[in-house]
């Protein structure tokens, strides 16, 4: 097939393929709603997909959309899996293959990257004991900068003003500022939330169960809007002397294996989907990787997701911008260019691939 066909063109259509492609190759199917509709009027649901003995030894998970928008790619990856490359799959008697699908579909449906609170997902993930309360420290001093409370224009000079703030304040502060999760700003970017969100909740219930007896896990979620275009990095929390560093690195090459400190500009972030997870099934030898496909360059990035969040938030219901920004945020985050398309999705199925071979 061709890989840019495996990309729907909404969320309906993307989550329907899903199932149907699931059933077809005799899935076990579980579909959880989030009490939301789409643009049509649809039930919003994350949906599982499991394939392989329930009492395996040994898990993959695959899971796509936690960012809202970036759900057209990892369901184009998932969707490309289940149609194509697993028709003729066997799963060992002691692996499962575990899809989730749009942990945010929400975001998905409506193209925004955060979820119907304008929660950033992968900052909800708190662990038992930490608070859903504050913020970096300069957070507080560019919210004016980030989160302006007025309509987005075209016309507005976003690039000389970061490079301002920039040359000011420095890369490196504003990348330990802007993207590590903030607990005071709800309608501002990185909003990690005041509670457990819908996501958290429905998984928090079921992940132990979808893992039943797993003792060796390994975790891809997959994401956009990071890196060199059409290129993809692994992200690990793991120190790079680690064991379990040097075990990734075997299985998914030295060039794709990235340990948070050894990344240009490092920062820690709260609130992740990954720390989660490990922590919820400490019994298992949980390894988790931030699959990152490169779009655009950050700063074109930032910009529309700052856009479309003023025009979510200021704009009326009929104003223009709130149409541009949207699309603007699904071009950075999934763009329309058929190499591209091809390109990821081969990598992503490739990926998933190694991910199955490594246990």
């Amino acid at each position: 097939m061709s890989y840019s066909s495996a990309f729907s063109p909404d969320y309906k259509t993307a989550r329907n393929r899903f199932r149907a492609a699931g059933l077809a190759l005799g899935c076990g199917l579980e579909a959880y709603s989030i009490e939301e509709i789409g643009t049509d009027g649809e039930e919003l649901t994350i949906d599982v997909a499991m394939l392989g003995n329930p009492k395996a030894q040994k898990v993959v998970v695959v899971s796509s959309g936690l960012h809202g928008v970036e759900g057209f790619f990892g369901s184009a990856v998932q969707c490309a899996l289940l149609e194509e490359r697993l028709k003729n799959w066997k799963p060992p008697a002691d692996l499962a293959l575990l899809l989730l699908h749009a942990l945010n579909p929400y975001g998905f449906a409506w193209l925004r990257r955060w979820n119907e609170d304008n929660v950033d997902l992968n900052r909800n993930f708190l662990l038992p004991g930490e608070e859903y309360r504050g913020s970096p420290q300069m957070y507080g001093d560019l919210n004016a900068f980030f989160n302006p409370t007025s309509p987005p224009s075209r016309f507005e000079p976003f690039l000389l003003k970061a490079i301002a703030l920039i040359l000011r304040y420095g890369i490196t502060s504003l990348t330990k500022t802007l993207p590590v999760g903030q607990y005071d700003f709800p309608q501002g970017l990185f909003f990690g939330g005041h509670a457990p969100a819908k996501t958290y909740r429905i998984l928090d219930a079921n992940l132990s169960r979808w893992m039943g007896e797993a003792k060796d896990v390994v975790h891809v979620d997959l994401h956009t809007g990071l890196g060199k275009k059409a290129t993809y990095k692994l992200f690990i929390e793991d120190a790079p002397e680690s064991e379990s560093t040097r075990w990734l690195t075997e299985k998914f090459g030295a060039n794709y294996v990235e340990p948070y400190q050894t990344r240009m500009v490092a920062y820690k972030f709260r609130g992740g989907l990954g720390n989660w997870c490990q922590a919820k099934l400490p019994q298992s030898n949980y390894k988790y990787l931030t699959a990152e496909f490169g779009t655009y360059s950050v700063i074109q990035v930032v910009a529309a997701l700052r856009a479309e969040n003023r025009a979510h938030f200021f704009a009326p219901a009929n104003h223009p911008c709130r149409e541009w920004t949207s699309q603007q945020l699904k071009e950075v985050f999934v763009p329309a260019d058929k190499v591209w398309r091809d390109t990821v999705v081969a990598q992503g199925l490739d990926l998933v691939e190694r991910a199955i071979a490594s246990l």
